[in-house]
Formats: structure tokens, C-alpha cells, sequence
């Protein structure tokens, strides 16, 4: 059975567990389940693509990628670049921690920093197409090769729990401790132009919201 054909599965290892804590235990529930539904379609887009786990790309590094892609908007980021750069950081920190080399550790930074840079991460290979890839079907794009049952499942086991909005205020609040931090024509900046003195929706959470998966 491949993997198109069942709902894919989570990484059981220590080192993987250790990370969904990890994350957990710093983002929202919200920005936390996005993480970890990134994993899931991208491991569906895979398959549906012809990638191999273990021949064209490492699957516990695209795991690692996908789950860590949104750590700078934590509140434990520092706040003082770009919340892409600095959640690369982090995991690159936390995988080095575990014991990864630099071969490993380096393109799951790369495919972190790159999530939100369209034309770029498709043309730094499998680690980062993927997983920009498994983020932008959380926002409904390039859906449907998913199921229903398949996504059913999914955001039964990890409910979407209006992430758009929780994303959004998580990026503007760290984008807003700093003007490096919300450099312009980064995603964070446009956020906050968008959002204005009115808290009107951005374009983000009114793209989700009419998305196949809704908000």
C-alpha cells in the first residue's frame, strides 16, 4: 500500500518525539498542529510525485524541516531577525544538540529559511521543494492529490484551530521587537502593513479561509 493510499504516518524515534515536544512546548497548539500537517502532505506530495524517502531525500530531515519551519514565531525567538532565519537557527541548533553533522543539519536550515521564498526553495532541491511544498498545502494550495479521508484524518488527529490568525499574530508580535526583525519586503513586514492600526485580515488569513481547508 503506498503512500497516497493511507493516511502517512509520524516518525516514532526518541530523537523525533523529543523534537514534537520541543515544538510543543513552544509554539501554540495551533501553529504546532500546522507544523506537523506540513510533514504530513509533504510526505503525500512525495509520493505523488515519485520522491523515495532514503533515494531523493531524507525523510527524518524533511520531518525535522516541516515541524521546526515556524520556531521564530515563537515567543522564545529572539526577535531580532526574520522569523524564517531565526526558527533555521533554532532547529539548527537543537539538531547539532542531538549529534547531526553540518551535512545534515545545513540543508534542513536551508529548507527553514527558504519556506516562504517562492522560486527559490523549488530550486534548492528535494529537502526544501518539499517542504515548502507540505507548508503550502496546509494553506490549501496544490490539494488535490489529498483525499478527503486523508485530510479527515489529519485534521482529526491535528486540528486546524483558526491557525491562520494564530500565525499571524505570532509573526507580527516578533516581527514588532525589532526593526531587523521585520525587515522590509519580508513576509513579517507585509503582515503588519496588512494588519494596520484596525487589525483588519491580511491576505494570509483571508487565502486560508477560503482555502479548502478553511481557517
Amino acid at each position: 500500500m503506498t503512500t497516497s493510499q493511507r493516511f502517512p504516518e509520524l516518525p516514532t524515534g526518541t530523537i523525533a518525539r523529543q523534537t514534537v515536544e520541543y515544538v510543543r512546548s513552544r509554539e501554540s497548539e495551533a501553529v504546532a498542529n500546522h507544523s506537523i500537517r506540513s510533514y504530513l502532505f509533504a510526505t503525500l506530495i512525495a509520493d505523488h510525485e515519485g520522491l523515495k524517502a532514503e533515494i531523493d531525500f531524507d525523510p527524518d530531515l524533511l520531518f525535522y524541516a516541516c515541524l521546526m519551519h515556524d520556531l521564530g514565531t515563537s515567543a522564545s525567538a529572539p526577535g531580532r531577525q526574520r522569523f524564517e532565519v531565526e526558527g533555521a537557527d533554532m532547529a539548527a541548533e537543537l539538531l547539532s544538540g542531538y549529534g547531526y553533522g553540518m551535512d545534515d543539519v545545513d540543508p534542513v536550515w536551508e529548507a527553514i529559511a527558504l519556506h516562504t521564498a517562492p522560486g527559490i526553495a523549488e530550486r534548492r532541491g528535494p529537502l526544501a521543494y518539499l517542504t515548502r511544498s507540505g507548508v503550502g498545502a496546509d494553506f490549501g494550495l496544490g490539494v488535490d492529490l489529498v483525499t478527503d479521508a486523508q485530510a479527515e484524518a489529519i485534521h482529526l488527529a491535528h486540528p486546524r484551530l483558526n491557525v491562520a490568525t494564530a500565525l499571524v499574530d505570532d509573526i507580527i508580535r516578533n516581527a514588532e521587537r525589532s526593526p531587523q526583525a521585520a525587515a522590509r519586503f519580508t513576509v513579517a513586514r507585509e503582515l503588519i502593513r496588512e494588519r494596520g492600526d484596525d487589525g483588519a485580515p491580511t491576505t494570509m488569513e483571508l487565502a486560508m479561509a477560503s482555502s479548502r481547508w478553511g481557517a
